[in-house]
């Protein structure tokens, strides 16, 4: 993986996308200078000549060799990543001087599209930006080639800082640039055609040849441009000895960067966010964001803008064609006027109608299939019709995931009357929202009513202020973002301290997947105590995830405050932290140590990444004692029995006091419970009963999951996966019945007794759906890969991604599953007795 410093913020249109703001903050800086800021990696390979060897460096002595190999490689994998960001800006770059030449051409006729003077403010600068960086690229890139310890280029990133100048002239010219293409777009067709798609080359190695962008995005680069190379130079000192030639020319280029960006985010920051009100007071936009607001009984996705004195609802209006889009005000509240009702005051607010989780999971697949047939189509240089329509379909069905899988409820009500009802799928966003407010609130604020013509100007406003620019579904995202990590993300919650006083502390666990906050796990409560100690490790599944958050809650045992609404969250949020999940730091198979401070409190914690293919690769045990990772046929044979014990054991226990557990094999046990268990039934010790009945419930369905999980072959068998793939994909009804039992016929006796066993068992658990809220399908999605997927992946080369290969062969292997638990009862001897002949080949 390398660094990509590229375009990792940009939504479809190109429109820049800023991260959330940084603590105390108000307004929303044009530019981040904070160097602590984590570069983005991208799942691109290529670039970095992939295997890298660290080379010891000659004459480093300091940080031992392999330190010194180690820097070299991580300078390298920085300069590799910028280096293929550069080529994307300059790509940029070069689509928006595309047109300047023809439209100079036009000026000195009788029918100009511009005349000189526009074409001069709107592309003012951007040549000698080109010609900077195409001479900065031309020079770096051989030196990266042929990487070796003795590479110098200090020099060049010196003499890139030095030419600055032409970036200020840039930036000071910006704001008319905007107003007059703006301007020119208005009172021009052509300009406007031209203005609103410019044909950006994709980089050398990339599927897509352009991709389309508005000149408006693009005349931003140049500004965020800056950012990207202090960043990088940044990246590039902590990797370089001191005694290194170059280490004094970057530290010179990185004073002269950070001294330019302090000067002109002064200029730049207040035309972003500020509208004026008539009466000549700013009015700043603080937050917003896309919000879920269940509005006379259905869903709605609205725009939500918070500003220093009003919170505003708005939509998006349908425009024609050319028209500039323009929001539809819904409502608005003042901040003087805007109260949170408590959970009391919100038992008459209408009840939310929760959407099904198989539903859900049904749609997440969907998605899931229709991706990897997008890459399929690009792999095959499939036409680009087709690419759109499919792109077409998964946008709908992202949108429909979005606006039905937010449940939290976030109410709002003004004192003269009505109320509001958002859903969120995070209570770390819903307190985000409520803190920007209350912060706002502690100002001296006056209430008001905006006149018609304020709310219009206030509505137009929204479309220029606006930072968030693209509803967050993947579809929108572009190419070249890094698709996000696929696989299991293990977390190790430690401890907290920094608590003022004793309570009764718990941490939940949030990630994002298909655009939106997910909460996955959360820890048992520690009572009366400001230093809980958890301890506690969770496996969590990550499907596309960039961030992992920690909300530390005090746990409310006030039964007047536990609402009717199931929904509610009524426990007290005490602090709340957010990393990014950087592919360089977590794939590394060590654990990596972190701490997440938040209010004064401190949660420290420790994880480590393993992608799909590694976590669901079966390894055979080297003993042949315990009972994990031994064939299924051995454990039998040794046991005398013809289902394995811990099978036997586990599924009982679940029976017994799981069945009505909510989320029963879904909900992650804690692993070090789980792998207590796993050594006390290796062991055959003669506790374990007594250890079952003591244990959390989830920690033996896990280990009942472990346990097909580190199987050596699939408990379905290696040889048979294939004519169970096809098996499933057959149409014909009768066949598919023929060739379903008899594929089990062909299963050996222990492997298909133990199957039936466990498929009873699971019809069971289902039958409990309204209680344990475990449908056979989210069943089979927990289950399907367990017991289906092969030893070894045989190598899929027209599928690129883990997520591909993934979500294609996932899909069946949960339809399979699907399949029998929706079958009728089968029985061992039925199968038999009735031995069809048919052929395995299917």
């Amino acid at each position: 993986a390398d660094f990509n410093y590229g375009a990792d913020e940009y939504d479809a249109e190109g429109n820049e996308e800023p991260k959330a703001l940084p603590e105390g903050s108000e307004t929303m800086p044009y530019i981040d200078e904070s160097p602590t800021m984590s570069p983005q990696l991208s799942a691109r390979g290529q670039e970095s000549g992939d295997g890298v060897s660290p080379t010891p460096t000659d004459g480093l002595g300091t940080g031992g060799e392999r330190d010194a190999g180690k820097g070299l490689e991580m300078r390298k994998l920085v300069l590799s990543g910028f280096l293929a960001s550069e080529e994307i800006y300059i790509n940029q770059l070069e689509a928006l001087l595309l047109p300047m030449k023809p439209l100079k051409a036009t000026a000195t006729t009788s029918q100009p599209v511009l005349t000189l003077q526009q074409i001069e403010t709107i592309f003012y600068k951007i040549q000698d930006i080109y010609e900077i960086h195409k001479e900065f690229y031309d020079s770096l890139c051989p030196k990266v080639q042929q990487w070796d310890s003795n590479v110098t280029m200090g020099h060049l990133f010196q003499k890139l800082a030095s030419q600055l100048g032409v970036y200020k002239a840039f930036v000071d010219n910006y704001k008319i640039a905007l107003e007059t293409a703006e301007k020119c777009s208005q009172s021009n067709y052509q300009f406007q055609k031209i203005s609103e798609e410019l044909k950006v080359k994709g980089p050398k190695d990339s599927k897509e040849s352009h991709t389309s962008v508005t000149m408006e995005a693009l005349l931003y680069k140049p500004i965020d441009r800056v950012t990207r190379s202090t960043l990088v130079l940044h990246d590039l000192l902590k990797h370089t000895p001191a005694d290194h030639p170059d280490y004094p020319l970057l530290q010179d280029a990185l004073r002269i960067s950070q001294n330019f960006l302090s000067s002109i985010n002064e200029d730049i920051d207040p035309r972003r966010t500020a509208v004026t009100t008539p009466k000549g007071e700013t009015r700043q936009l603080v937050k917003d964001g896309f919000l879920v607001e269940l509005s006379e009984g259905s869903r709605k996705l609205r725009h939500v803008f918070l500003f220093t004195d009003v919170l505003l609802c708005a939509k998006l209006k349908k425009t024609a064609v050319g028209k500039h889009q323009q929001y539809d005000c819904k409502w608005y509240v003042p901040l003087a006027d805007l109260v949170f009702p408590s959970p009391e005051e919100s038992e008459h607010c209408p009840q939310v109608h929760v959407i099904p989780d198989h539903e859900l999971e049904d749609m997440k697949m969907k998605i899931s299939a229709i991706k990897s047939e997008v890459q399929k189509e690009k792999a095959n240089k499939g036409q680009s019709r087709a690419i759109e329509r499919l792109k077409k379909k998964m946008f709908e069905n992202e949108f429909w995931l979005l606006l039905n899988s937010p449940a939290i409820p976030f109410r709002i009500h003004n004192r003269n009357g009505k109320s509001y009802l958002f859903l969120l799928s995070s209570d770390y966003e819903r307190s985000e929202w409520r803190e920007a407010i209350q912060k706002l609130q502690k100002k001296d604020l006056q209430a008001f009513v905006l006149s018609s013509v304020e709310l219009q100007v206030l509505t137009g406003s929204c479309f220029k202020l606006r930072t968030v620019h693209n509803i967050p579904v993947t579809s929108n995202k572009d190419d070249d973002e890094s698709p996000g990590l696929y696989g299991f993300l293990h977390v190790i919650v430690h401890s907290a301290k920094g608590f003022k006083q004793s309570a009764n502390l718990y941490c939940t666990l949030e990630v994002d997947s298909f655009g939106y906050f997910v909460s996955k796990a959360k820890t048992r409560v520690f009572r009366d105590t400001t230093e809980p100690q958890w301890n506690e490790e969770f496996e969590i599944e990550l499907e596309g995830s960039q961030s992992l958050r920690i909300l530390c809650y005090e746990k409310c045992y006030d039964k007047t405050k536990l609402n009717k609404d199931n929904n509610e969250i009524v426990d007290k949020i005490m602090g709340k932290g957010q990393i990014q999940l950087d592919p360089q730091a977590v794939q590394t198979k060590n654990w990596h140590m972190d701490v997440i401070e938040m209010n004064g409190i401190k949660v420290e914690f420790s994880m480590k990444f393993t992608s799909r293919d590694m976590s669901l690769k079966r390894t055979p045990s080297k003993k042949q004692t315990g009972v994990f990772g031994v064939k299924i046929s051995v454990v039998t044979k040794r046991e005398r029995s013809k289902v394995p014990y811990i099978v036997r054991q586990c599924i009982e226990e679940v029976e017994k006091r799981g069945i009505e557990e909510v989320g029963i094999y879904r909900i992650s046990g804690v692993a070090t419970d789980i792998q207590a268990l796993k050594a006390v039934f290796d062991a055959n010790n003669k506790d374990i009963l007594v250890m079952l009945s003591d244990m959390d419930i989830n920690a033996i369905a896990g280990t009942l999951k472990l346990y097909f999980r580190e199987l050596p072959e699939p408990l379905l068998t290696d040889r048979l996966y294939p004519a169970f793939m096809e098996g499933i994909a057959l149409s014909d009804p009768a066949a598919k019945e023929n060739c379903m039992m008899h594929l089990l016929r062909s299963l050996p006796d222990p492997n298909l007794i133990t199957f039936l066993f466990l498929l009873e068992h699971l019809k069971r658990v289902a039958e409990k759906e309204p209680i344990n809220k475990m449908s056979l399908h989210n069943l089979a999605t927990v289950f399907g890969p367990t017991l289906l997927r092969p030893s070894e992946v045989e190598s899929k080369a027209h599928l690129t991604l883990a997520s591909d290969i993934w979500s294609h062969d996932v899909m069946a292997q949960v339809q399979v599953l699907l399949y029998y638990l929706q079958h009728p009862p089968i029985s061992f001897t039925e199968l038999k007795r009735n031995t069809l002949y048919f052929s395995t080949d299917v």
